[in-house]
């Protein structure tokens, strides 16, 4: 998708401080954090929602949930965190790129 923002991130066209990348995923800071950490998990591959992942790609979403669990205590998550993934513009879903939220420590005033 050549105007989402993510996609661009993916692509190196727009800078991101990264934690974490493979070849399916990708794990970076948040640049308007409600929380001590907040980071966002998401594919390399462009899909908007969670309807738009057909039977081959349903996985993924557990491999990235998986990675997330297995990477928590070098996120600095070790102590709990929150997983949100919201899902249309009611929903406050800003980019149509599906991401997961991944929120540790103390929620922020402003969020």
């Amino acid at each position: 998708m050549n105007d989402c923002i993510f996609c661009k991130i993916v692509k190196g066209e727009i800078p991101s401080q990264k934690v974490y990348e493979d070849e399916e995923m990708l794990i970076f800071k948040d640049i308007a954090p409600i929380a001590k950490i907040h980071l966002l998990c998401i594919p390399k591959e462009h899909f908007a929602y969670l309807s738009e992942l057909n039977d081959g790609r349903r996985a993924l979403l557990g491999r990235m949930i998986e990675k997330i669990a297995s990477l928590q205590a070098e996120l600095g998550l070790k102590d709990g965190y929150r997983l949100v993934v919201n899902q249309g513009d009611s929903a406050g879903q800003t980019v149509k790129h599906l991401h997961i939220h991944i929120l540790g420590g103390e929620t922020l005033p402003w969020g």
